[in-house]
């Protein structure tokens, strides 16, 4: 593995979000290490070696990320120990003698949010502000990427977020900006981003949006809350997550995903990308992996 001075390492660099990270460094020609916790689904990039482990495994963590200097953190899978995952690695990031750590956080984050997942997240800052790493939080609003998935049965996307507003953000903005920071992470030191797209539609402006682009009659029918976790319980999840799923639409409805900021083209000296102008490009499916 190298050890040089400027060793960047990317977490999660087999998903959407690490993997357009990861390459985008590479073209720039920066080393990197690939952390992922199956080597075999890492991307091959030129300059780029990959490290298995796991944000769970204190020991694999820290040996992955001896000789870094910068590390993105792409936040783990939803689970209900998230948090200790997260405060694991950080502290292995800590001893492994990581300079500054780069969190991919969420939107609003607070411990009283009402996105329950971004209360994880907002724990995991204040492990973050403690640890002692120089860091820099990139909190991230919804993904434009995913809103394709939100239609349901019938064409239609149903949940309880009201004519509330959302400033969605595309990936690849939030890539654009990761790696500015990672490049040149020193001027970022201490500060929080919030990253969003250039405006915030209502759900009612996205099923438009879909259906202009797809030809398809897509609708969006606000539900109540107990009519959302209805209509979820067929899935059979654990309550966490039905919990997860219904307030990421209370969350729009109480205007907390609503403020749009300038930190994407602060970061990128391009304008963000729009849900429209991501339609137009194509390509803004997110499967089921």
């Amino acid at each position: 593995m190298s050890t040089g001075p400027e060793l960047i390492a990317v977490t999660g660099a087999s998903g959407r979000l690490g993997g357009r990270v990861a390459r985008r460094l590479a073209a720039a020609g920066v080393a990197q290490r690939l952390v992922v916790r199956d080597p075999a689904r890492a991307p091959q990039l030129p300059a780029a070696t990959v490290a298995r482990a796991a944000f769970g495994e204190p020991e694999a963590a820290r040996a992955a990320l001896t000789g870094v200097a910068t590390v993105l953190m792409v936040s783990a899978a939803e689970a209900p120990d998230r948090v200790a995952q997260h405060t694991a690695f950080i502290d292995a990031a800590a001893a492994a003698g990581v300079e500054h750590l780069v969190y991919i956080s969420f939107y609003g984050a607070a411990p009283d949010c009402t996105f329950t997942l971004g209360r994880d997240h907002a724990a995991t800052e204040r492990h973050l502000q403690g640890s002692g790493l120089r860091y820099t939080v990139l909190r991230d609003n919804l993904y434009a990427d995913f809103l394709p998935a939100l239609v349901g049965p019938g064409d239609v996307i149903r949940g309880p977020a009201a004519d509330g507003h959302v400033a969605v953000v595309a990936q690849d903005d939030i890539a654009d900006a990761a790696v500015t920071v990672l490049r040149e992470p020193a001027p970022h030191a201490g500060v929080t981003y919030s990253l969003t797209g250039p405006e915030a539609p209502t759900l009612h402006d996205v099923a438009a949006l879909l259906a202009e682009t797809t030809g398809r009659p897509i609708t969006y029918r606000p539900e109540t809350v107990a009519e959302a976790y209805a209509s979820r319980a067929v899935h059979g999840a654990p309550g966490w997550q039905v919990d997860a799923w219904v307030s990421t639409y209370t969350a729009i409805a109480a205007g907390e995903l609503a403020a749009v900021t300038d930190d994407v083209p602060a970061l990128t000296g391009r304008p963000a990308t729009s849900f429209a102008e991501l339609l137009r490009r194509g390509g803004p499916a997110y499967p089921a992996e």
